[in-house]
């Protein structure tokens, strides 16, 4: 919990912080406009309807990124992330004044200097805030094994905004050879530090627990690594976890509040989406049929809830369906002119939104698969069998958080990966994490990225 309160507290002060850049540019925009500084009234005036567009400002910063973690450590691309965020801005902000003229104001030149100096004034904000939160790092040493050790350490000390520093590790894998005293009670003194992140449920750490218990004596704190590691990458270590996090992490039972607040989010956002899509229906239909004369529907299988078979209509993009062999040998039947059209336009996915509109697709879940493809992953990926807990969803977790989900055939290396953020998903849902990747998925639709 310690990363993702550090996490929680960055988002809530770049937030603040924004707020207060917003209503100080339009004070200096305003100055800039009149050349002096404004009256009350004036200031007053404008006050109230930006205040507005701030809102909706705020909740484009949220969707493009920038109150998550790493956009305070990859400074380079903030400019670039901050300039896209103002152009949608800017967009919204002129169609709110010359569309809602209620106000009585329509600040042409003030809204553009507003621009201008709102946009500089967020990048230097952003690329400062980072100095202005800085900690000193405590040096710290991680005990455990495998890639995600690697990934953990790289992360932490890559970064300084962690507040940690790993000036040692230990694999457990090589505990036998391990000089305990030289390599972690002499540097625990010599180097004076507090705390140590350790893999807790490694099956060789139980060699030298007694002899790190003694340690709690010397005021050393000890973190679990899985947590840790959940924290900061968000998602749950597939290969660290075994039986029994899954049954004390893992549960079924019923919450009716957030039950029903999920499936209220689904028919208020599904049902004026669906209505646009029967308006698009038979233009889509035409230009299907115009290119080759198929069927403009397919009709597939997919496992959902309690490995229930679940079938999803979606608008015909291949020549034909791929049959099972084919899949399996990462083969499929060329797309048609048409269909890459409607694939990049993410049109193809739009009658699933009927499945939402019945109940058997949320819109927020795991992606629901192909039998064939779920019967092979059940073979070779641990655990995998645990998303189908819940039922699944037209975006997910993983479609929002990993850039590098599989997309055709079979790939279980992948596939592992996008098991580790269902995990993730399955044990922290609540109707605010739905939510925001509700929000995060419009970034994805918009980008074309994401499965």
């Amino acid at each position: 919990m310690i990363f993702k309160n550090i996490n929680r507290l960055e988002a809530l002060v770049l937030f603040v912080g924004d707020i207060v850049v917003f209503y100080f540019s339009l004070w200096l925009a305003l100055i800039f406009r009149r050349g002096d500084i404004p009256s009350p009234e004036i200031f007053g005036a404008h006050v109230t309807p930006f205040t507005i567009i701030f809102l909706v400002w705020l909740l484009v910063f949220f969707i493009a990124g920038l109150y998550e973690k790493h956009t305070t450590i990859l400074k380079s691309r903030l400019p670039f992330i901050i300039l896209n965020a103002q152009i949608v801005n800017s967009i919204l902000a002129v169609l709110f004044f010359y569309l809602i003229p209620y106000f009585g104001i329509t600040p042409k030149t003030t809204l553009f200097i507003y621009l201008v100096v709102s946009f500089v004034l967020i990048v230097g904000w952003r690329h400062l805030f980072p100095l202005l939160g800085g900690r000193r790092q405590q040096p710290a040493i991680l005990i455990a094994s495998g890639r995600e050790m690697q990934e953990l350490m790289r992360e932490v000390n890559d970064n300084p905004r962690y507040g940690l520093h790993f000036v040692s590790s230990v694999d457990l894998s090589e505990v036998e050879e391990l000089d305990f005293e030289r390599e972690i009670v002499d540097r625990i003194y010599t180097e004076g530090i507090t705390t140590v992140v350790i893999d807790t449920n490694n099956e060789k750490v139980a060699v030298i627990l007694p002899r790190l218990y003694n340690l709690i004596f010397s005021s050393v704190r000890f973190i679990d690594m899985h947590k840790v590691y959940e924290d900061i990458f968000d998602r749950v270590p597939l290969s660290l976890v075994e039986y029994s996090w899954f049954l004390e992490n893992i549960s079924v039972t019923r919450k009716f509040t957030y039950e029903f607040l999920k499936r209220l989010m689904d028919i208020l956002i599904t049902l004026p989406l669906f209505l646009l899509s029967l308006v698009l229906l038979p233009f889509v239909a035409l230009a299907i049929k115009a290119d080759d004369g198929g069927r403009v529907f397919i009709r597939q299988e997919r496992v959902g809830k309690n490995n229930k078979p679940l079938h999803i209509v979606k608008y015909r993009t291949m020549t034909e369906d791929a049959k099972d062999e084919q899949l399996l040998n990462d083969r499929q039947n060329p797309v048609t002119h048409m269909g890459n059209i409607i694939r990049k336009a993410r049109i193809d996915e739009l009658p699933q939104l009927w499945n939402v509109l019945k109940g058997d697709l949320s819109l927020i879940g795991p992606r629901p698969e192909l039998p064939v493809l779920v019967k092979r992953y059940q073979e070779e990926v641990p655990f995998y069998n645990i998303r189908h807990l819940i039922k699944p969803g037209l975006s997910g977790w993983g479609q929002i958080r990993d850039d590098d989900v599989p997309r055709k055939g079979v790939d279980v290396g992948r596939t592992r990966t996008k098991l580790s953020y269902d995990l993730y998903y399955i044990k922290n849902r609540s109707f605010l994490l739905d939510l925001a990747i509700a929000l995060k998925t419009i970034k994805t639709f918009l980008s074309r990225t994401g499965r």
